[in-house]
């Protein structure tokens, strides 16, 4: 197969890609002005990094993300599974496989070359940011309608506990983010891959 003109990632993946990365950057600073108004750890976010300007504008900026993020997530899972392209690029997962992998990346030997295969700490890692997402979704409902989801908010220990559970789950999804983007520094041919879908 000739890399430079298979098709790597599909429009659609490309398309709900990039959509996710300005729902996840305007959830996340609207999030952190929101934060701020109540905050339950002992400190707060700088203002210059927070969106929405007082409490009513994050909200606001928060809840359009917001239907842009579940909508969006809810497209990319339906078209992984239609596909069949999750069953083929996320699994099987393993533990061994997927140690075996760590160590090779931590010592600089995991190899790069086939763009279009998933190594195991890749397929590991996109399946927690799912998991972690649709836990981002629900905490959010609870958030958002707690009196609605009664159960769900139980569940998640309560009102306040689902606060933390949030800000938790989404401190998790950017700490992700941290470790792709380098992982794209290293690899740089995946972001035209990325772009162009070869």
């Amino acid at each position: 197969m000739n890399l430079k003109t298979a098709v790597i990632h599909p429009l659609w993946l490309r398309l709900t890609h990039w959509l996710n990365v300005v729902a996840v950057i305007v959830l996340t600073l609207s999030g952190w002005r929101i934060y701020n108004a109540a905050p339950f750890f002992p400190f707060v976010i700088p203002k210059w990094m927070t969106l929405g300007g007082w409490l009513g504008g994050a909200i606001q900026w928060h809840f359009a993300a917001m239907w842009l993020l579940a909508g969006n997530g809810l497209l990319y899972l339906a078209c992984n599974v239609l596909s069949g392209r999750l069953r083929r690029k996320f699994f099987p997962l393993s533990a061994r496989a997927f140690v075996a992998d760590l160590q090779a990346a931590w010592h600089g030997r995991l190899s790069h070359a086939d763009p279009t295969h998933y190594n195991t700490v890749q397929r590991a890692a996109y399946l927690f940011v799912i998991a972690d997402t649709v836990l981002l979704v629900l905490s959010g409902l609870v958030l958002w309608k707690s009196v609605q989801f009664p159960l769900l908010r139980e569940l998640l220990g309560g009102y306040e506990a689902a606060r933390r559970v949030h800000f938790l789950a989404m401190s998790a999804l950017l700490a992700f983010i941290v470790v792709h983007l380098a992982m794209v520094a290293l690899v740089p041919r995946t972001l035209p891959a990325m772009i162009r879908g070869r």
